[in-house]
């Protein structure tokens, strides 16, 4: 009788053991799985939130083995769509609406914490030695430290898997503790059917310019004509004039540096806003209406592919590019560090205010 007491408690205790999940065996789980596919398609929501606004997109990102990926961003508030292209030649950055690419030789997405691609995700629980896992109802929510180098008020991220292992969502804190970004995972296929054909820049551009061909007129609604810096007139979009009206201002600047001079020039298209800061921290603000390539064009850049606000632009050695509300943005200054840079482009919101000048 002993026997079958003392053996009955010691499968309770195997049993009991076994069920229990611990903070490495969920995290291992969901490694293995993400390590062990050879491709995958997830679609999901991204919320980034900057001070008192929120900007949300719509994302579908695909991964083949070798370092192939491409991600499409669509701005839920104005339709806006980017492309993010890494094939083995180099790394995009598409905008369609504009007709251009930024082209990068840049280690995109591995240089850096990447909230929705999950090879990124599980590098970072991976990382942290100090992982924690807390049970929620029937998810279990890892928390991770991150590594945003551009962003770097960026700290740890709390990514829920339900009680299968399925990745749900993944929220990203900073050191306040105040949630920056979110992205909710609708669906996920970890056995993907794609080839090298699905990350080509010259097919993208092919079937871009078959759409030209075919759409010389779209009907007119606020969001189509904004795509193509156009205005409803009639039942058809009518391109607006390159005429940048008002002038855009950082809200950001550095300590003892002001607006020294803002020349206006006029270009084949419109104009062109130059704002030169001077002080401690020299820099110039290059401003322009958005300019639709009639053939698709190809900008090289020396750096990386970075979010500004609701756009991605190009972030440089010394330099921020991008493009936001129809205006295209050029940054600059050797005397700016790589977060003065950022924080002057990101505090560029489409608003006029009243800078001071030098007296």
């Amino acid at each position: 009788m002993k026997k079958v007491v003392i053996l009955l408690l010691v499968g309770t205790l195997l049993i009991t053991g076994c069920g229990k999940k611990n903070a490495k065996n969920i995290i291992n789980d969901f490694s293995n799985k993400v390590n062990n596919t050879k491709s995958y398609s997830l679609k999901g929501n991204m919320e980034i939130y900057a001070d008192e606004e929120t900007f949300t997109y719509s994302i579908e990102a695909d991964f083949m083995k070798d370092n192939f990926y491409k991600v499409t961003m669509v701005n839920q508030t104005n339709n806006h769509e980017q492309v993010l292209l890494r094939n083995s030649e180099a790394v995009y950055v598409i905008t369609p609406s504009l007709n251009k690419s930024f082209k990068f030789q840049s280690e995109w997405p591995d240089n850096s914490s990447q909230s929705y691609l999950l090879k990124a995700i599980t590098t970072d629980l991976k990382n942290d030695q100090n992982s924690s896992v807390e049970q929620i109802d029937d998810n279990y929510v890892i928390k991770s430290s991150v590594n945003y180098p551009n962003n770097p008020e960026l700290k740890y991220q709390k990514v829920t898997l339900d009680k299968d292992g399925n990745l749900k969502k993944n929220e990203v804190y900073d050191e306040n503790d105040a949630l920056k970004m979110k992205v909710t995972f609708t669906s996920i296929d970890y056995n993907a059917s794609l080839s090298e054909d699905d990350f080509k820049l010259e097919e993208y551009i092919k079937e871009e310019k078959q759409e030209e061909k075919t759409e010389d007129k779209k009907t007119c609604t606020e969001s189509t004509c904004k795509e193509e810096n156009a205005k409803c007139e009639g039942d058809a979009c009518e391109k607006e004039t390159g005429l940048l009206e008002n002038i855009m201002y950082p809200l950001y600047i550095p300590s003892n540096t002001y607006l020294s001079t803002s020349d206006k020039v006029n270009t084949d298209n419109g104009n062109r806003v130059i704002l030169t800061f001077g002080g401690e921290k020299n820099f110039v603000l290059v401003e322009e209406k958005a300019s639709i390539s009639e053939d698709f064009e190809i900008i090289p850049v020396y750096g990386d592919p970075l979010i500004v606000n609701d756009t991605y632009g190009a972030l440089g050695a010394n330099s921020l590019t991008w493009t936001e509300d129809n205006i295209s943005y050029y940054l600059a200054g050797n005397d700016l560090t790589t977060n003065e840079l950022i924080s002057i482009g990101k505090s560029i919101r489409g608003e006029d205010i009243t800078v001071s000048k030098e007296k």
